[in-house]
Order: structure tokens, then sequence, then C-alpha cells
């Protein structure tokens, strides 16, 4: 199967989530929550991270995680992971508990697309101090892409992990965590990187990119968004448009998109020193906002 019938195939089946000029969604990908050992590159922002998630569940927003929200190629489980972040999955339970939260799953959670290894790691947890499970993420559902559709204009706009064009990271997945867990952990602690991963090769993230433009091209110049190259993309209206979050494993920052007021916007979260030697965690505009109805398909 092609990367574009891959495409083709996660646009068809998509969940689609109704939105207006009112509706207020963050997009992240790319988080690679992780146990908090060396190899935890999240570690490093998971505090901007927590404080930006915050933000946005006190302003209303609905948030997207388009996919490798967790590192489950490096790390054998989620427990390990939700113990080291625990207090980052209680706050995106409460995004879930007020139908606020939609997740894709990309190749580093790619067990996310089986509902019963959901149910059966994700819906609870033991909590030690009461000696009880707890309900975490119940009746949550992964998909591989998410359409949001205007209520009014229709107007779409996909989004999914884009791994689809990236046919190793897709159809070898396996073979992929495989190697990552026995060689590429190890060594990423010396500082050497996979070779494998768009977002450490910046041909095969050139390549992955051409792939998802010519799919845009022949389908009406769809406004589609991903994530999995960790570059933030951000197209003028009358380009072909296709986005990039970027990742939440920057040095020192994270990026995302938002979508407000029918406009789209490429912010930056990222931890700033006041003139009296206060450090804060600030959000910065990178680009945008661009109104959402500039980028027309074709007639």
């Amino acid at each position: 199967m092609s990367s574009s019938q891959r495409l083709s195939r996660a646009y068809k089946n998509a969940k689609k989530v109704m939105f207006d000029d009112h509706s207020k969604f963050i997009l992240f990908s790319d988080c690679h929550r992780g146990d908090n050992s060396f190899a935890d590159e999240f570690a490093n922002n998971r505090n901007i991270y927590f404080h930006a998630l915050n933000y946005y569940y006190n302003e209303g927003f609905d948030y997207c995680e388009l996919g490798d929200g967790d590192e489950l190629w490096e790390n054998m489980n989620f427990e390990s992971i939700f113990e080291a972040h625990k207090n980052i999955y209680q706050l995106l339970r409460k995004f879930h508990l007020e139908k606020r939260l939609h997740m894709i799953w990309g190749n580093h959670d790619m067990v996310y697309k089986d509902k019963a290894y959901v149910e059966k790691n994700l819906s609870s947890y033991f909590e030690p101090i009461d000696n009880t499970d707890k309900e975490l993420f119940e009746d949550i559902t992964y998909t591989e892409a998410i359409i949001l559709k205007h209520a009014h204009t229709q107007q779409e706009i996909f989004l999914t992990h884009g791994h689809q064009a990236d046919w190793w990271n897709y159809t070898f997945w396996r073979l992929g965590r495989f190697l990552v867990r026995v060689l590429w952990k190890p060594l990423q602690v010396w500082g050497i990187a996979d070779p494998t991963s768009p977002a450490k090769n910046y041909k095969e993230l050139i390549k992955m990119e051409r792939r998802i433009k010519k799919w845009i091209l022949k389908n009406n110049l769809l406004i589609t968004i991903v994530g999995h190259t960790h570059r933030p993309r951000f197209p003028e209206p009358g380009d072909i448009p296709l986005f990039n979050d970027g990742s939440c494993v920057h040095p020192r920052s994270i990026t995302g998109i938002e979508i407000e007021n029918g406009q789209i916007s490429l912010i930056k979260w990222h931890i700033d020193t006041t003139t009296d030697g206060t450090l804060k965690v600030v959000r910065v505009l990178l680009e945008g906002p661009e109104k959402l109805s500039d980028y027309k398909p074709k007639p």
C-alpha cells in the first residue's frame, strides 16, 4: 500500500469533530513521554508542557494529541511512563471527563490502535496510597485521524500523525520498536541519533513532506496538520496547506498549533528570564494568526 493510499484510508476512517468560530483547539504531538530516565527526551520540558496544558484547560480549549504522545518504543509499558508523569495524566483526565480530549496514535504509540490494549492499560491505575484501582481514561478511544469539520462553512481540517507517508515507521513499526529498544535507546544516552527517524534525518523528512503535499494536491488542497517530523510548518494562504505542530521535545521549548476564533496560529512555550532573574514559562506567537477561510480549496 502506498503512502497516498494509507493517508486516504486514514481520512476515510477518521473520527469527525464538529467546530465553529467559537471553538478552541490546541494541537500538540510528539511528546514522547517517557520514564524520566536519561533517555526520556520529554523530561526536560515536562514543566513547560504541564503549565501550557493547564493554561489551555482553564481557557476552555479542546486538546488534540497528534500521535507519539507516549514513548512506547523505548519503554515496555505505560505504567512506568504514568508513574513518571502522573500529574500530567491527571490533568489530561480532566480534559477527558469533559469530552475535550481527542487522541491520535502515531508510530511510537501504535499499540493504541488495539482497543483491548487501551482498555487494559489506560482505563485505570493502581494507587498504592489507597491500595485501590482508580479510574483514568475509562472508555477512551484512540484513532488514526480526526477531521475537524466547520458546522457552517463545512470546511474540513485533517489531523493525523503523518507517519503514513513514512513506509518504514508505518509498515515496519514493530521492527523499528525492537531496534530502538535494544540498540538506539542505550546509544541515545550518549547522543547518537536513530538514523531511521525523520526527526533526525533531514533527507527522510523532506521525502515525507513531499509525499503528503502530493496527497493534499490530489485531495483538493485539504488543510492537513501532522507531526512526526518534529519540524514546525506554517504555510501562507495560497501555498499547499500542510501544517506541522512541531514537537514537545525541542531543546528547552515545545511548539503547537492553536485554532481559535476561526483562525490558526503556530505557538511556542518556553522558559524566559525576567529582568529581576525570575524564571517563568511564556507563550510566544511564531506564525499567524491566519483565517482558516483563507486556505480555500480549489473551485
